[in-house]
């Protein structure tokens, strides 16, 4: 059993987080995200169910949008265009300052602005050979992300060596074990990622102090430990929100839930960084939590990581953070602090550590043993922001940007006093995973020294051999979807490998061409935390900190078979990037599939084009002859295949115009599929909204039809009439229930809820030729159908959830049972309804056509 919550949460602010850590809330109309402070009610972009306010409506501009899809995935430079892993150390350039910005958030807080962080890290490297800047990549909205090294100078043998032996760890970790020189000479990697959330401030400043006494210190402990280790800061990973003091990007996007699905480059930046510096120790600075959280987490753990290993580690350095932090001397009489607290040890549920869309979640599958979400205590965003006097706001960062340099500097000391075991538990790690060794099972006998170790706390998995994403006629319909599934397992370092001939494995034959995953590789976790189903964890927990459920082997459009034989015996070749499936018929009319959002973006860019597309019986585009050049260019661009075709098609498809009130997700994603997307909220509508610009409403979030004023609800009513509305949830139902479009009556389940269903789908119409799985949040169901209401996908029968956390209500109402055969999608002649969440976070990629469709037929 866990130890009993102490006495330090008894204040009456801990109180409040204790309740909500405990007490399982509907994820119901929240403007905007709850900080992390508040895990019991599921954190979302920005979305609420039936927000009556529209802040929670997306509005990034288009560019940002543009930026994140375009921004590319290199290797860390140095300024000079060499790869980061061939220089040695210091690896100093200068880099331009950015204009002064006076609007930039920071400043109030007493921090460094943005703009001042290129001056700070110019100074910092002409202090002497121990401090490094690279530039890890852009964010949404522009801005250079840096990642500074500090670590005593290595020539460029030496850093060749260094990168040899991480190399070895990673691929050969039996060899690594028996090296001496790995256990003499390698230098651990240490990794501190700073402000992910642009308004929790502190972490960037505690960063950039640390950089500056690492820097100069010439005692013999700070010597030793940059002898022996290397020291990596990201100093701001959201320079965007940063600035203007949200916790989103430019694109409106939690950095912090994005890593499965890395569709910003912020996440892609880190991503790279966890690649190619394969740290040991990773600490994220975050707030506001008082007293200062200190991870691990409570139950569900990640059943796909070594979790033993991980938590020996992180349990252990997290006690070095809190005996640091609360050596500060900060009290609650005087201060206002209230001791530190670490989860695992000091609360029962409602902080796990189950998604990988953390970082401190993400990275365990490229090594890391101790890794942490540290949140320092005194709140000086939102409302404090706002409402407090500048003095005590600046009070209170001092007292953040102390407590994150101590949760640093700890660390660190760790770092170098365990140095040793720490590289010892990655190449287990790695070692485990290339053998295909079971997983050990905490206990007080395999994690000796952690207290409050229970049944609760096990969780693993039973890895298959391997998975096999097919190609072939068969899979011909999801062959760019498999493509671009490939092409991300290799962006996150899973190894792919490819047939060379035709084989049989598991008692099925698969096609030459058909991609194989070998889960016998360093990142096994990786590769199966993407691929499995995953698990239904509704029985294990109350309540959930964020999303439960994640398959892309079930949401992202392609085919993927789990193979569970011993022996895997296939001729084939490693592959670095997915075969181009893009083609194009060498004559006549051209037929595209518009299965995968990719087709339905080369659709997009065909009528914009003024290219005359028609509609075929089974939902495909008919394009002419004469458009066969733009067919090569998009074919290219997409990856997709234009065939041959004798149809002529039927009613033509037009350039769809949208109108969106919709989460930053929907709007990125709806962007993605290259629709014209204007957005709007019940404010822009207020203030008057030219309604011939659009030819379809989609509505999610941010819109409120009571709250309009009577000449917006009249022009919004004539619209809808005379076009049409594609709702999602609650927001959706509730605005065809103003205006009348379908008779019908939504229920809504627990809004908790989510993760992958079963669903089925209805032949010829919106969901025709999809996946027969689906994501939900908040679930929705329609119930009493109406006349001309066409049921288009229903929840699968008995319990259609797969993976995730969906319980009924304490009344019984509201669970999957009750959602089990009714419908999840619905359309008429004016309107089509989402109770599932198809372009959730940008990410279950194989579901965004039945939007787009439904966009495409409505209008």
């Amino acid at each position: 059993m866990r130890l009993p919550r102490p006495a330090l949460i008894a204040t009456a602010t801990a109180t409040a987080a204790a309740a909500l850590l405990l007490t399982p809330n509907g994820a119901v109309a929240d403007p905007t995200p709850r900080p992390e402070s508040q895990p019991a009610s599921p954190v979302r972009e920005g979305s609420g169910l039936s927000d009556p306010s529209d802040r929670s409506a997306a509005k990034a501009p288009e560019g940002t949008t543009d930026r994140a899809l375009t921004t590319p995935v290199t290797e860390l430079t140095d300024g000079t265009g060499t790869a980061g892993g061939t220089r040695g150390y210091p690896r100093e350039q200068v880099l331009t300052p950015d204009p002064e910005n006076p609007a930039d958030k920071s400043i109030k807080l007493g921090l460094t602005p943005y703009h001042a962080i290129a001056p700070k890290l110019n100074a910092l490297q002409r202090l002497g050979d121990r401090v490094s800047v690279e530039v890890a990549g852009r964010s949404a909205g522009g801005h250079r992300l840096y990642l500074v090294t500090v670590t005593a100078p290595e020539s460029t043998r030496q850093a060749r060596a260094q990168e040899r032996m991480r190399e070895l760890i990673e691929n050969a970790p039996s060899a690594a074990a028996k090296d001496p020189s790995v256990k003499r000479t390698y230098k651990t990697p240490v990794f501190f990622n700073n402000n992910i959330h642009g308004n929790e401030w502190e972490g960037t400043d505690a960063a950039l102090k640390l950089i500056e006494k690492l820097a100069t210190a010439q005692d013999r402990t700070t010597t030793d430990l940059l002898a022996r280790n290397r020291v990596y800061f990201n100093i701001t990973a959201n320079p965007d929100g940063r600035i203007a003091g949200t916790r989103a990007n430019a694109n409106g996007f939690d950095l912090n839930r994005d890593f499965v699905t890395a569709s910003q480059p912020e996440v892609r930046a880190m991503r790279q960084i966890a690649i190619d510096k394969q740290p040991a120790v990773m600490v994220d600075l975050h707030g506001y939590v008082n007293g200062t959280l200190i991870e691990p987490t409570t139950p569900p753990h990640g059943e796909n990581y070594e979790y033993d290993l991980f938590l020996k580690n992180t349990y252990a350095n997290a006690l070095g953070m809190e005996a640091a932090v609360n050596g500060l001397g900060y009290t609650p009489a005087k201060d206002g602090v209230e001791p530190a607290q670490i989860p695992f040890r000091d609360q029962e549920e409602g902080w796990d550590d189950w998604p990988p869309i953390f970082t401190p979640q993400y990275m365990p599958f490229h090594g890391t043993v101790a890794a942490h979400t540290v949140e320092f205590p005194m709140a000086v965003n939102n409302d404090e922001y706002d409402d407090l006097p500048v003095t005590e706001l600046r009070r209170r960062s001092a007292i953040n940007v102390a407590i994150a340099g101590a949760a640093m500097r700890a660390s660190l000391d760790y770092t170098r006093t365990h140095r040793t075991s720490l590289i010892a538990d990655q190449i287990e790690v790695f070692r485990r995973s290339v053998t295909g060794a079971a997983q050990v099972p905490v206990s007080p006998e395999t994690v000796p020294g952690v207290p409050g170790i229970g049944p609760e706390d096990v969780y693993t998995t039973d890895f298959p051999r391997a998975y096999v994403i097919p190609a072939g006629t068969k899979a011909q319909r999801s062959a760019t979807a498999a493509a671009r599934l490939v092409d991300h397992l290799l962006a996150n370092d899973v190894q792919v490998r490819r047939a060379t001939k035709d084989f049989r494995l598991g008692g099925k034959a698969y096609a030459k061409g058909s991609y194989v995953v070998d889960l016998r590789q360093p990142k096994r976790g990786m590769a199966n935390v993407m691929l499995a189903d995953g698990r239904d964890i509704s029985d294990k927990v109350s309540v959930m900190y964020d999303i439960s459920g994640w398959s892309l082997g079930r949401l992202w459009g392609a085919t993927v078979d789990t193979v569970r034989t011993s022996k895997l015996s296939v001729p084939d070749r490693p592959v670095h990037e997915a075969t181009n499936v893009g083609y194009v018929a060498p004559r006549g009319t051209l037929r595209l599939r518009l299965g995968d959002a990719r087709e339905i973006a080369a659709l997009n860019s065909l009528l914009t084009d003024g290219v005359s597309v028609r509609r075929a019986a089974d939902g495909s585009a008919i394009v002419p002859a004469s458009a066969r050049a733009k067919a090569v260019a998009l074919a290219k661009k997409y990856d997709v295949a234009f065939d041959a075709t004798k149809s002529t098609g039927t009613a033509p498809f037009h350039r769809v115009r949208v109108a969106a009130a919709v989460t930053p997700g929907e709007l990125f994603a709806l962007r993605e599929m290259n629709f014209d997307v204007t957005p709007v909220s019940t404010a822009i509508l207020n203030a008057g909204f030219d309604w011939s610009k659009a030819d379809v409403l989609f509505a999610s979030a941010g819109l409120n039809h009571a709250g309009l004023n009577t000449a917006a609800r009249a022009a919004l009513d004539a619209f809808l009439a005379r076009e049409g509305l594609v709702g999602r949830g609650a927001t959706g139902a509730a605005l065809n229930a103003a205006t009348g479009l379908l008779a019908l009556k939504p229920v809504e389940g627990n809004g908790d809820a989510n993760g992958v269903v079963r669903v089925v789908n209805s032949s010829g119409g919106v969901t025709s030729g999809a996946p027969d799985h689906s994501f939900v949040y908040a679930p929705l169901w329609f119930t009493d159908l109406g006349p001309g209401v066409r049921v288009e996908q229903s929840y699968a029968a008995g319990n259609p959830l797969v993976s995730g956390h969906w319980r009924a209500l304490e009344d019984g109402s509201g669970g999957p049972a009750q959602a089990a055969g009714r419908a999840s999608v619905v359309s008429g002649p004016h309107a089509v309804l989402f109770g599932t969440e198809p372009l959730f976070r940008d990410h279950p990629k194989g579901q965004f056509p039945q939007v787009a469709r439904a966009l495409l037929t409505v209008s």
